[in-house]
């Protein structure tokens, strides 16, 4: 059932780099996959039921008291988007990719 004669050397180092390469290939793919998400349209109904805004800077503070200036989507806990990137995936629009600049009443800092 098992191989029990000993592995080569050539063999476990070529084992090796396939697998310190495999969570890179992760990264690439799921970095690809993000630039692949439609945007979130404010229109969507859980955008409008969070009050999400494409630009916070755009957004009047008296229609959205929680507002605090700073508090974009890409400081945002739930926000996965890569560190730079113009917009990225959230964690409460699925399958839809928010503008770093946006801003929703989910807000949650991240940790410092």
């Amino acid at each position: 059932m098992f191989d029990t004669k000993p592995v080569s050397r050539r063999r476990f180092l070529s084992l090796a780099v396939a697998a310190a390469a495999a969570p890179a290939g992760l990264l690439i793919s799921q970095q690809s996959f993000a630039a692949d998400l439609p945007a979130l349209s404010p229109d969507d109904p859980t955008a409008k039921s969070l009050g999400y805004v494409a630009d916070s800077s755009k957004l009047d503070a008296k229609t959205q008291p929680a507002f605090k200036p700073g508090s974009v989507c890409a400081k945002c806990a739930l926000f996965s988007g890569a560190a730079g990137a113009a917009s990225g995936p959230c964690g409460i629009f699925a399958g839809k990719a928010v503008s770093a600049k946006g801003w929703c009443q989910a807000f949650a800092a991240k940790p410092a």
